[in-house]
């Protein structure tokens, strides 16, 4: 396929296939879900849209936009993960499965209604030529959700030095055999994620902002979300991040317009739609 990094897709396929979310609760995917689609705009679509998930994975964002769209087309280059969406879709009889990449989308150019992906282009060797891709197959006018790890451009340097340490661990962990993977990430949730979150919640309480503080972001999530997310940021390969006005350059060139971005946590999603010119 192109634009794949193996290594980074097999790493997906695995934890997926560990962290399927079927343990996931309905209100914390709820929360989770508004997060990331708080500025997607459900009430442009024309009825009963066509659109396509673009790096599905589990199949946990595409289990609550199904119910709401005509058909969705879920696409991931790593066969292990799509195997996890096709279980966890199952009851879904408007999904559509595809094993490719998102720079070789099986669409046609301007026929899809919608579209999202979420924290997937970032893991691919050519970002842009991925989102590229996405909206070539928009329908002009239609709109694109996309994140894309953030480059820390919000937050002071003590943060990004503390950051630089954390992806020099990534860099170790990513690339050891995945049994001590799962080991050093469980770990890593259960002694630094899981304490930091907590002090901040409490912290939160007393008045406190949590603006800069480390992994404040967990603060009302569970642990299995925790362990997920370390896995996810720690034992992969690939990553790239972006300012958010690289993101905003990258989505004009892509030929997107009318961009506005979520100005809260997880940084940075962003929403365009395609040039209708």
């Amino acid at each position: 396929m192109q634009n794949e990094h193996r290594a980074t897709v097999s790493g997906f396929g695995e934890e997926w296939s560990r962290f399927d979310n079927t343990t996931l609760g309905d209100a914390e995917r709820a929360a989770i879900f508004a997060q990331y689609f708080g500025r997607f705009p459900w009430a442009s679509l024309v009825p009963h849209p066509v659109g396509f998930d673009a790096g599905c994975g589990s199949g946990r964002w595409a289990a609550v936009v199904a119910g709401r769209v005509g058909e969705l087309h879920c696409v991931d280059a790593s066969e292990s993960a799509l195997a996890v969406a096709r279980r966890q879709l199952a009851n879904q009889t408007n999904c559509v499965f595809h094993h490719t990449s998102v720079s070789a989308l099986p669409f046609a150019p301007g026929s899809m209604d919608f579209g999202y992906s979420l924290g997937v282009l970032h893991h691919t060797p050519d970002p842009e030529d991925g989102l590229r891709s996405c909206v070539t197959a928009l329908k002009p006018g239609a709109p694109f959700l996309v994140y894309l790890y953030y480059r820390f451009d919000n937050r002071p340097a003590w943060f990004r030095a503390l950051w630089s340490v954390s992806d020099l661990v990534r860099r170790l962990v990513s690339r050891t055999p995945s049994p001590v993977r799962f080991l050093v990430t469980d770990t890593v949730a259960a002694l630094v994620y899981w304490p930091l979150a907590r002090t901040a919640a409490v912290l939160e309480r007393l008045g406190v902002s949590m603006d800069a503080f480390p992994l404040s972001y967990y603060r009302s999530r569970s642990f299995y979300v925790m362990r997920n997310d370390a896995l996810d940021r720690l034992g992969t390969q690939l990553e790239r991040r972006f300012t958010r006005a690289e993101i905003q350059a990258m989505m004009a060139r892509a030929g997107l317009e009318r961009v506005t971005f979520n100005p809260e946590a997880p940084f940075w999603c962003a929403v365009g739609f395609k040039r209708t010119g």
